[in-house]
């Protein structure tokens, strides 16, 4: 998102644009009742992805905001208070009380939380502002190890550089572009390097038109960092549409484009003049059928609290009513109905209906390997200390690795001496070892869907990413690769 107070710029008038989209096809079929999701972020569930809004802290006391924000949606944005002006007011002095305060308030409801963001022109503290080259570039650097080590294994995902980017598709002349072509790469890779574990993501507005400089200009630095491996995993598309920046007819073209690239797309902050039914659907739809589309943000909850709140862009009008598109974006995500390898008669936070695998594989030691990352779920350092967070890593098949299914359906390792145990049952609760204790949050279904799902909480095992180091945690199953899972007898 743009600063608070910016006047001097707005949207450009993209000429390929049009109101609608063609892909939308046919008319939606919607769920009966009784199957159809009720909230934005259940809907988005049944087919594995997020719809989530940008909150501020300062607006969490405000009963029918934070209420709304709590029902609607499963993934959650800082407005303002992860930016660096936020989080690092003075030099080396680090302040996470009003990113902490949103992303407690989140977790706490079983939502996850993206960041945003950390290397950007706009939004800098003073300090920061009054540095230029390799004073800056170190500035940079240290940056994002300090906000990323405070917020280590704990987000979904991390918008590390925002709008970086002229209209044209050249660099934008920022003090950051002023230390060397190199530092988008430079804050990707320190990003790798500090947390492992978490999305990283570019994040950039008037990338929508596929047609456009500025779109094809990010799209030739995607191509050239996963060609070199410098670590992206995402492209995040802000989707402000405005009267002369409306939804493209070529916007599926686009999402699928970056996805070809090896990246994950999502829409991060998306808002609509008078919130256009068709452009919130079309938008929507767009999402739907691009399968590395991962998922929907909207800029705000209500209207009332929206950056062009003049406009009415939002799905929430200013007394929190639901409107048209409201139910537009709800019918569309309802229509996509489960991912593929999902029942169409199974509710995402349903139990899973299918039964363990026949015989268990009990008695021997396995590997846990996901069948999306081809990692092992691992115990760091082959800790034995109770609470220690398995992730995945890298399959070696040493002790740390090897889990042993029982008759009782416990997961253990260490020859039985400590048991895959889940510290709560909700969404994101995280997947850890813990000494045996004969409990449900010990014992886990191993199904023949590739699904592992806890007794107690009928959640799944589950994994935000694929690299070394994400860790797992349990989440309404979805029937997405992330959550698939094969145990590999170790010979």
């Amino acid at each position: 998102m743009k600063p608070l107070l910016r006047r001097g710029r707005y949207r450009v008038v993209l000429a390929a644009a049009a109101s609608s989209l063609a892909l939308a096809g046919a008319a939606l079929v919607v769920p009966t009742l009784a199957q159809a999701a009720s909230t934005l972020g259940a809907a988005a569930a049944q087919s594995g992805r997020y719809f989530g809004t940008a909150i501020a802290a300062n607006r969490l006391n405000d009963s029918t905001y934070s209420t709304i924000a709590a029902r609607e949606f499963n993934m959650i944005t800082a407005e303002n208070e992860m930016k660096p002006d936020a989080t690092q007011p003075q030099r080396g002095q680090f302040n996470f009380n009003s990113g902490d305060q949103i992303y407690n308030w989140a977790t706490q409801r079983g939502l996850k939380v993206r960041g945003h963001t950390l290397a950007w022109h706009a939004q800098q503290p003073g300090w920061m502002q009054s540095l230029s080259g390799s004073t800056l570039r170190q500035a940079m650097i240290d940056h994002i190890n300090g906000v990323m080590a405070h917020y280590k294994g704990k987000l979904a995902a991390w918008d590390v550089v925002n709008e970086a980017f002229n209209e044209d598709g050249s660099r934008r002349n920022s003090n950051l572009q002023g230390t060397g072509n190199d530092w988008i790469e430079v804050a990707f890779r320190t990003a790798r390097a500090a947390d492992p574990s978490t999305k990283l993501c570019y994040n950039d507005y008037n990338i929508e038109n596929w047609s456009y400089g500025k779109t094809q200009g990010v799209y030739r630095m995607i191509q050239d960092f996963k060609s070199r491996g410098v670590p992206i995993d995402c492209v995040g598309l802000q989707t402000h549409f405005t009267g002369g920046s409306s939804l493209p007819s070529n916007f599926q073209t686009t999402l699928s484009s970056f996805a070809a690239l090896g990246v994950d797309v999502a829409l991060t902050e998306v808002d609509v003049t008078n919130a256009s039914t068709s452009q919130y659907q079309g938008l929507t739809q767009a999402c739907l059928n691009v399968p590395r589309c991962i998922g929907i943000t909207v800029w705000g909850v209500r209207d009332s609290d929206s950056w062009r709140s003049n406009e009415n862009p939002l799905l929430f009008d200013g007394g929190g009513n639901k409107k048209a598109a409201y139910t537009s974006v709800l019918n569309a995500l309802n229509a996509a109905g489960p991912g593929p390898t999902t029942s169409p008669t199974t509710s995402p936070t349903a139990t899973p209906t299918t039964s363990p695998t026949t015989p268990p594989p009990a008695g021997g030691a396995n590997r846990i390997v996901g069948s999306q990352s081809g990692r092992c779920i691992d115990v760091p350092n082959s800790s034995q200390t109770n609470g220690t967070r398995v992730q995945l890593y890298d399959c070696h098949g040493n002790t740390n690795q090897q889990w042993t299914y029982t008759a009782s359906r416990q997961l253990t390792v260490y020859g039985g001496s400590r048991c895959l145990d889940a510290a709560g049952s909700g969404n994101s609760a995280a997947i850890q070892i813990y000494a045996c204790n004969g409990q449900t949050n010990q014992q886990w279904n191993v199904n023949s869907n590739g699904t592992v799902t806890g007794v107690q909480s009928g959640r799944c095992l589950d994994v935000w990413g694929t690299g070394n180091g994400q860790q797992v945690q349990l989440y309404d199953c979805n029937g997405q690769a992330n959550q698939q899972f094969r145990l590999v007898p170790i010979s």
